[in-house]
C-alpha cells in the first residue's frame, strides 16, 4: 500500500476510498428534515483545508469513509459511556421510537460491523456528534460539533494497528503546526490491575476510573476527596491508588512496573504492561516516542475501552521560567475496544477494534484564537486566481479564460455578474486573500495578452496569452 504524505495530499480532496462491506442498514438512514439542533450551533464556514489535512493523513493510511446514523436507537447508546451517559441527547417518542442523537462515531461503527457481519475493516469518518453539556465556546466545547475518527477493525498481531493510530495522530498534529503537544498512553488492564492491588472491589472499577480521568482537570487532592467522599473508597485505598496514577514516563517506567512486587503478580497487569512495552518498541521504530508519555493517570471514562487508551493534548509555556509545560486541552483521544462489536452481534461474536477520534472543533478554536491574537486575516478559500474584466460586455472572455485555468488545474473563480465593476472585483480579491487577478479587457484581447495583477503588491504586468499558465504556476510556487 502506497502511503502518501499528508501535506502532499492536502491541496485536493481525497476520494473516500472503496466501499467496504454492504450499505448501511435501512434503519440507519433517517430523514433529517426536522430542524431541532441543540443550541448553541457552531457555524461551519469553510473548513476545507483542515478537513483535507485530517482526511489526507487518515486517507493515506488506507481508510475508507463511511456514513453513520445521526439519530440512533436509544438502546444502542445506553450502557456504553459510563458516567458520561448523562450527556446523551435523548429524543422521546420520535414517530413511535425512542431515539437519541449519537454521542460519538465509535458505537454506530461497531453496530454497523455487527449488523453486516464485517470482521475486517479500516476506515475514517468525519461527521457531527452531540453532547448535552455546558458549552464553552472559547475552549472549543460545544453541544454540536465535528469529529474525525480513524478505526482499524480485525484480528491482527498485538499493538501493530495501535501503533499506527498513534502515528496518524502524531502526523496530523505535527502537520497542522498547532504547537507543542503530548500524546498520553495507558492501558485499561493496567488501571484495573492497579485498582485490584489497591483493594478496590471490581464493582467500583468503572466509577473509580471515571474519577481518575479527572486528574487532567483537577489536582490530586480533589480527585482523592471525590474517591473517598462520593465513591466510598477508604482513605488508605485512595492514597495507594495515588502512588500509581501520578506516575508518568516511558520504557523505563514500564520496566519498573514490571518489577513491582504487587503488579508483577497480577495477570492483567502483566498483559497490559507487556503490550505497552511492545507498543513503545514500535513507536520507537516510528520515531515518535519523544511526543509519547506512558501516563497512569489517563483513564478515559468511557466503558467500552478494553486495552490501550490514548489522548493527545496541546501544551504551552505560561512563561519562560516554567520548567513543565501545561496542557491547554485535549484534541484527540481513542483506544482499543475489543468487546463493543460483540454487544451488537446476536451471537456475541467479537471483532477486535482500535481507533482514534480527532476533535476538529477544538482544533479550529485553537487556530482561530491564535490567528485573532496575531492579527492575521483568515483565508476562507483556496482560490489562486480571480478572473476579472474592466469593461462591460466581456462575460464571454471571462468564461473562456476561466475555463482554460480550470482545465489546467488552477483554482480560479469569478464574480457571478455579467458586468461587475473592476474595483469591486479587486476588492473581493483583497477581502478573500486571493493572490492573483487575471484581468482581460478590450485592449488585452486586441494585444493577445492578459494583465496579471499581484493583489498584495498591486503590481500589474502584461503576459502573452500562451505564457499565462506558466507564469501563474511560477508565481504560485512556494
Amino acid at each position: 500500500m502506497l502511503r502518501l504524505g499528508p501535506l502532499a495530499a492536502a491541496g485536493r480532496l481525497l476520494p473516500s476510498g472503496p466501499r467496504l462491506g454492504p450499505p448501511c442498514p435501512a434503519g440507519d438512514r433517517v430523514s433529517l428534515s426536522w430542524s431541532w439542533p441543540p443550541p448553541p450551533l457552531r457555524p461551519v464556514g469553510d473548513r476545507g483545508l483542515l478537513s483535507r489535512q485530517v482526511r489526507a493523513t487518515a486517507g493515506s493510511a488506507g481508510g475508507g469513509g463511511r456514513g453513520a446514523a445521526l439519530k440512533t436507537p436509544k438502546e444502542t447508546l445506553t450502557g456504553k459511556y459510563g458516567e458520561d451517559a448523562k450527556l446523551i441527547y435523548e429524543l422521546q417518542d420520535q414517530g413511535g421510537e425512542l431515539l437519541a442523537l449519537r454521542y460519538d462515531l465509535t458505537v454506530p461503527f461497531a453496530r454497523y460491523l455487527a449488523m453486516n457481519k464485517i470482521t475486517k475493516m479500516k476506515r475514517y469518518h468525519i461527521a457531527k456528534v452531540y453532547r448535552r453539556d455546558n458549552p464553552a465556546t472559547t475552549r472549543g466545547r460545544y453541544r454540536e460539533f465535528y469529529q474525525c475518527d480513524f478505526d482499524i477493525a480485525g484480528q491482527f498481531d498485538p499493538m501493530i494497528p495501535d501503533a499506527e493510530c498513534l502515528k496518524i495522530v502524531h502526523e496530523i498534529l505535527s502537520d497542522l503546526q498547532l504547537g507543542d503537544f503530548l500524546i498520553k498512553v495507558n492501558d485499561r488492564r493496567i488501571l484495573n490491575a492497579v485498582f485490584a492491588v489497591c483493594g478496590i472491589p471490581e464493582s467500583k472499577f468503572i466509577t473509580t476510573c471515571s474519577t481518575v480521568d479527572k486528574l487532567d482537570k483537577m489536582p490530586w487532592e480533589e480527585v482523592r476527596s471525590e474517591m473517598v467522599g462520593e465513591k466510598g473508597l477508604s482513605p488508605e485505598a485512595a492514597d495507594h491508588i495515588g502512588e500509581y496514577v501520578q506516575l508518568h514516563g516511558g520504557l523505563d517506567l514500564i520496566e519498573r512496573l514490571l518489577q513491582d512486587p504487587k503488579l508483577s503478580q497480577n495477570k492483567l497487569a502483566k498483559e497490559g504492561l507487556g503490550d505497552m512495552k511492545l507498543l513503545f518498541e514500535y513507536l520507537t521504530l516510528f520515531g515518535i516516542t519523544g511526543k509519547i508519555s506512558f501516563d497512569l493517570s489517563l483513564a478515559r471514562g468511557l466503558d467500552y475501552y478494553t486495552g490501550v487508551i490514548f489522548e493527545a493534548v496541546l501544551l504551552q509555556q505560561e512563561n519562560d521560567h516554567v520548567e513543565e509545560p501545561v496542557s491547554v486541552g485535549s484534541v484527540a483521544g481513542g483506544g482499543r475496544y475489543d468487546g463493543l462489536v460483540g454487544m451488537f452481534d446476536p451471537k456475541g461474536r467479537k471483532v477486535p477494534c482500535v481507533g482514534v477520534s480527532i476533535g476538529i472543533e477544538r482544533i479550529f478554536s485553537i487556530l482561530e484564537q491564535r490567528v485573532k491574537a496575531s492579527g492575521d486575516k483568515v483565508r476562507t478559500t483556496e482560490t489562486q486566481v480571480l478572473v476579472a474584466t474592466p469593461q462591460k460586455h466581456l462575460l464571454a472572455a471571462r468564461l473562456k479564460l476561466i475555463s482554460e485555468l480550470w482545465d489546467a488545474g488552477i483554482k480560479a473563480e469569478m464574480l457571478y455578474k455579467k458586468d461587475p465593476k473592476l474595483l469591486k472585483q479587486l476588492q473581493y480579491c483583497e477581502d478573500m486573500g486571493i493572490p492573483l487577478a487575471a484581468i482581460v479587457g478590450e485592449q488585452e484581447l486586441t494585444d493577445g495578452v492578459i494583465k496579471l495583477r499581484d493583489v498584495a503588491t498591486r503590481e500589474e504586468v502584461d503576459i502573452p496569452r500562451e505564457k499565462l499558465l506558466h507564469e501563474i504556476r511560477r508565481r504560485l510556487e512556494p
